[in-house]
This record gives C-alpha cells, structure tokens and sequence, in this order.
C-alpha cells in the first residue's frame, strides 16, 4: 500500500501551482495524516493562503515546510521560478508530532501508545535571520533520542517563513518522529579534500594566521599548486576550508567558505572561528567532485526494498549551480534509488545530526 503521495508545479499563480499539486496526490493514501510543503520565495507572500487551501481539499491538518529559492522533487527541481512541492503520508497518528516556537516536542521519555519512543528523530526547517542557529539546532538534538536530525534553513530573497500547522517565522520548527518509524539517512559533500591535513597553529577569530607554524596563505597555496595560484579570486570561489567533526568515525567534516585571502599579510580568512589546535584541510568545490560523492552517498543509502519516501535537502549552491544541467542532481538520484515521492528545497544551510552544514546533500527515506 502506498503510504506517501507527491505534487509538483511550476505556475505564475499559486492558485495554479497548488491546484496541480492536489490533482497529482489524487486519490490521496489512506489515512494521510501529515504534509510536507515546500513552496519557492516567489509565492512567500501567499503561504497562507496556499496552506490553508491545502488544508481544505485535503482534510490534513498538520503540515511542515518552509520557503527557498528552488524546491524538490522526484527527478525534477524547480529554481528561481514560482513553483511547489506537496508530500502527503500516512503515519501512525501518535508516530509524529509538529513542533515550532508555539508547540513543544514530545518529553524525553514519552512513549507511543505501542511502546515506542515518541521523540526519536525531527525534520527541522530553521530561519537563517536567527541568533545563534548552529546552537539552537544543537539544544534541539538533543531532545530526540536518536540525537539526530535533518532538515534545512530557509531560503528566500524576501519574506522567510516555515510551515508548522501555520504559516510561523524565526527559530526552529518541524516534525518529531518516533521509533516506529523506519528511517534512513545520510550526507553527501559538495567537495573533495585535498591530501593534507594541517594545524592551526595560530588565529584570531576567522582568520588563520599560521598552518603548522608556517603562514597560513603559503600553506593555502602549496595545497593547491602554481596553477591555481596565478588567480588567487579564482582560487578563493573554488577551493573551500573543512573542518573535521571531532569524534566521526567516518570521516565527516564541516565545509566553510574562503572569506578573504591578504597576499600582504599572508593570512586567510575563512566563515568560522577555528580555534588554535584544531585541524583543517583546504577542499576543491567541483561538479566532478560533488557527482562522486553524491554516487557513493546513494550507494550507502540504497534500501534493499523501495523506500514509501523521501526527503532532500540540498544546499543553494548545488543543483544546477553544481551539476550544469538543470534536474540533474535529482534525476541521479532517480536514477540510483528508483521514482518514489520525494520532496525538498534549496536550503540556505543544511541539518545533519547535529551541525548545520554548507554546500551539502541531506538526503532522508522513509523505510
């Protein structure tokens, strides 16, 4: 039984767009309890609107999403044009929760009415505007009891909005799932790290003064050899900083753009603040680079049944920007897992367990 149904449409006016979305989920799965809406910046200023239209002919009265520049879909994304993407499901009706500023997440220890754990997993959708996120998204992990999240931060040009129920802005919101419900995930990078590793051996706030006790931008440009280094600009716009995550077993880390680099000084400024100590190595951002890891993510994802659904959440910089064709991230995907309902947007950053991440792929299915 099909549990999960998916709509997408491009269209001038949203009336259009959420009239077409409703005839593709057409007959609805039974019991669908929950929608996903993801809607692009363009129809910002009608979300309510748009939700409460949803809300109508569906009969579902929980919903979560949020506003970006491109939204998602199976095999197609739709970027920089009025556009949205409606997920609907089935789940089990104490199996989920929606949380915002306005209604808490179920209480560690809370279970389901069959035993399960009630707060396990959450799809969260974050405003970048906010203070403090990165540590926002940390408190919210560790709420659920699996410590592990997904989601994205919205995206838009104008008005930054999330869906929880209602049309909401500013800090988190989302769906808390619980232990019942079969899920798998993982993240793809958008880059590839270059051979060597290197301490920073001195900084001041975001910007690396010496790498192994040498001067951080001699480092910066043996890493990435003469060629590279005849067009320092150049270099700055392909090449970015990773950070291991202290602790991952499988080698994670947090990519950071180059801020700036100060040929007189021999410094490079980079978007965080690394601390004196801590390691680092410089990556090359390249559509080669983020196909390969995008393969090898979907080959450790793969299910050995169909999944019933999917989320993904893709950094703006990726997509087309990336992959030079327009849909081809997401016909890869396709591609490698099979056409099943999948929704999702370009995010302004990206969630994975606990961090929020730049330049990624999150990808979750439902099992």
């Amino acid at each position: 039984m099909t549990l999960f149904r998916v709509g997408h449409a491009g269209a001038k006016r949203w009336q259009d767009a959420a009239r077409a979305c409703v005839q593709s989920l057409s007959p609805l799965p039974p019991a669908a309890n929950v929608g996903f809406f993801y809607f692009t910046d363009h129809f910002a200023a009608d979300a309510e609107a748009a939700l409460a239209y949803l809300k109508s002919v569906t009969g579902i009265s929980h919903w979560v999403g949020s506003v970006g520049v491109g939204v998602l879909a199976a095999g197609v994304e739709y970027f920089d044009e009025p556009a949205m993407v409606v997920m609907v499901a089935a789940l089990p009706e104490d199996g989920f929760r929606v949380f915002s500023g306005k209604s808490r997440p179920p209480a560690p220890g809370e279970l389901t009415a069959d035993g399960g754990v009630a707060a396990h997993f959450a799809v969260v959708h974050a405003d970048p505007q906010g203070d403090d996120v990165a540590g926002l998204i940390e408190d919210m992990a560790k709420k659920v009891a699996s410590g592990f999240l997904v989601g994205g931060l919205s995206s838009s040009r104008g008005r930054h909005c999330q869906i929880a129920d209602e049309v909401i802005s500013g800090g988190l919101s989302g769906l808390v799932l619980s232990s019942e419900i079969a899920l798998a995930t993982r993240l793809t990078q958008g880059c590839t790290p270059l051979d060597a590793c290197h301490l920073v051996t001195s900084c001041d706030r975001n910007i690396l003064i010496t790498l192994d006790n040498r001067p951080a931008l001699d480092v910066f440009i043996e890493d990435i050899g003469p060629g590279f280094a005849q067009n320092l600009e150049e270099a700055a716009r392909l090449f970015n900083v990773g950070l291991p995550v202290e602790g991952s077993d499988n080698g994670d880390y947090l990519v950071r753009n180059l801020a700036g680099l100060d040929r007189r000084n021999k410094l490079v400024a980079i978007g965080d603040y690394p601390q004196q100590g801590a390691r680092l190595m410089f990556c090359r951002r390249d559509a080669a680079s983020a196909r390969e890891d995008l393969l090898r993510m979907l080959e450790e994802i793969r299910p050995a049944t169909p999944p019933r659904g999917g989320l993904y959440f893709a950094c703006v910089a990726r997509g087309a920007n990336m992959f030079g064709e327009k849909s081809e991230e997401m016909r890869i995907i396709r591609e490698q897992l099979g056409d099943f309902p999948l929704a999702g947007f370009f995010a302004n950053g990206e969630i994975s367990h606990d961090r929020l991440y730049g330049y990624t792929g999150v990808l979750t299915l439902f099992l």
